[in-house]
């Protein structure tokens, strides 16, 4: 049982791991795609770039290719005001944004837009009013870039950053807020198999050079997930103690049944039981704690994690952690693994214990008290 809470702590540990990686990478990947495609200044590109045709040509099926408009505005409400980030898109990137909709419709024509709801709340907007986009690059000229729009939904990522900033319009809006003349800022390419990124990157590194720039989304977030991935090892080092610890009582427990039996492996020693038997028998203890171990354990993780899956019932704060609860990631590979190592060390554990069982003189033995 002590090795079954190490193994079923390691594996939650693991299973949480995968599933905050997991999430935080979805929700970043829906909102910026799996890759961008830009200028290396951020100038305005052609909103016909041949050149990526080229170097998609044989995933034509397998990845969406959408053009983006993207531009710092002011949003105005009144006497309130805040600056934010435009976002113009097309009709085939709405199915993201309409799954994290939590009020009102995701419509993006007739002037309407699509904003977080941390940001209306932080304003005190509210479905149907009206707000005005300002083009920041114009706000200190005379001829001001403004256009007037109406709200017409409301989205949640959990995501701070881009809940109280991005702001979602049509291209065609965008075209004529900021002035773009038919062009875009850049494209949004998103794969339905994220094994193929680095051949997909590879091939658009190819056929695209400067000024273009290639960036995916793990790229763009490179401080995040390099704290996610810096920050698993001592987690796991730590809770890999508590299996550590379990293992160490292997040897403890199988030294004492050495001395509790003494006299009765003296006793099999004098009729004739070979070294390599008595062996045997003590590596066969320490398999079996192994194997019960890492399937007790195994079981133990795997009902915690479908209870939390199911019901939720540990809560983490959203404002931190881009999610409301903490997501487990079950993977049959994990427990395949820490079960085998769990079974090595224990079998490795009973090795001191079993060599000094074979060495009992069995005269000395019989004299035991």
């Amino acid at each position: 049982m002590g090795l079954a809470v190490g193994v079923s702590a390691l594996l939650l540990t693991l299973f949480i791991l995968n599933g905050f990686e997991r999430v935080i990478s979805d929700k970043i990947a829906n909102f910026d795609g799996h890759v961008r495609i830009r200028h290396f200044l951020n100038e305005p590109i052609s909103s016909k770039l041949t050149s990526i045709d080229s170097a998609l040509i044989n995933y034509n099926d397998e990845i969406t290719v959408s053009s983006f408009i993207q531009k710092p505005a002011l949003l105005r409400k009144g006497n309130l005001a805040e600056g934010v980030i435009v976002e113009g898109i097309n009709a085939d990137q709405e199915h993201f944004i309409k799954s994290i909709l939590v009020e009102g419709e995701f419509i993006l024509e007739n002037k309407s837009v699509v904003i977080g709801k941390r940001l209306a709340d932080e304003l005190r907007l509210s479905i149907g009013e009206k707000i005005v986009l300002f083009d920041l690059s114009t706000l200190n000229k005379i001829n001001k870039r403004l256009r007037q729009f109406t709200i017409a939904g409301f989205f949640h990522s959990g995501m701070t950053e881009y809940d109280k900033s991005l702001v979602f319009i049509n291209t065609n809006d965008a075209d004529i807020l900021f002035d773009m003349k038919k062009s875009v800022s850049g494209y949004i390419l998103r794969m339905q198999d994220i094994n193929m990124l680095d051949r997909v990157m590879s091939s658009l590194n190819d056929q695209l050079s400067y000024p273009y720039m290639i960036m995916n989304w793990k790229e763009k977030n490179r401080a995040l997930f390099k704290w996610m991935s810096v920050q698993r090892w001592p987690i796991l080092f730590i809770f890999g103690l508590i299996a550590l610890v379990g293992i160490v009582n292997i040897v403890s427990a199988l030294s004492m049944i050495i001395i509790d039996k003494t006299r009765q492996i003296g006793i099999l020693k004098s009729i004739g039981i070979t070294r390599s038997s008595l062996k045997k028998i003590f590596l066969l203890k320490g398999l079996l704690i192994g194997l019960f171990g890492g399937i007790i354990g195994s079981l133990i993780a795997l009902s915690i994690a479908s209870l939390q899956n199911n019901l939720k019932l540990v809560k983490v704060p959203e404002d931190i952690y881009f999610m409301d609860f903490i997501p487990i990631d079950i993977s049959f590979l994990n427990i395949i693994n820490i079960t085998l190592f769990a079974i090595i060390f224990s079998v490795l554990a009973s090795v001191w214990p079993t060599k000094r069982a074979s060495k009992i003189n069995p005269s000395e033995a019989l004299h035991y008290e």
